[in-house]
């Protein structure tokens, strides 16, 4: 068992590699430690070199109202009122200050991830 810091995409596929090979080893065993190891330092590779974006804060929104079965009603109670519901979920209204910070107290939403800036729909008027 050769433990190094994982330093190129070399290492980080070998590390890989070795984990598949180790996968089914028995805790509190020399083959469990060196799992261990090399997963933690495959995490800490992935967490610097593989950056997820966070998601838009309507995203963030459509996220946790679904994973806590929240309806739009409650949601409603939060934002306001239904049609402002329906506004920011279809992007054509951007999120106020208040809005954040009650999507933030109420539900959890990080701020840093409701403030994020993104794209409303253009609305088109006919003439």
């Amino acid at each position: 068992m050769n433990i190094k810091p994982i330093k190129t995409e070399s290492d980080y596929n070998q590390a890989l590699e070795e984990i598949r090979n180790l996968f089914q080893a028995e805790n509190d065993t020399p083959e469990g430690d060196y799992l261990d190891v090399l997963v933690t330092l495959v995490e800490a590779y992935e967490r610097d070199h593989f950056q997820i974006p966070a998601p838009d804060p309507v995203e963030a929104i459509n996220y946790f109202i679904e994973s806590r079965g929240i309806s739009r009603s409650e949601l409603a109670d939060i934002l306001g009122t239904h049609s402002r519901v329906s506004e920011v979920l279809n992007y054509q209204r951007g999120l106020n200050l208040r809005m954040i910070r009650n999507l933030h107290g109420e539900l959890g939403i990080p701020a840093d991830v409701l403030i994020n800036k993104y794209d409303l729909k253009k609305s088109f008027e006919l003439t």
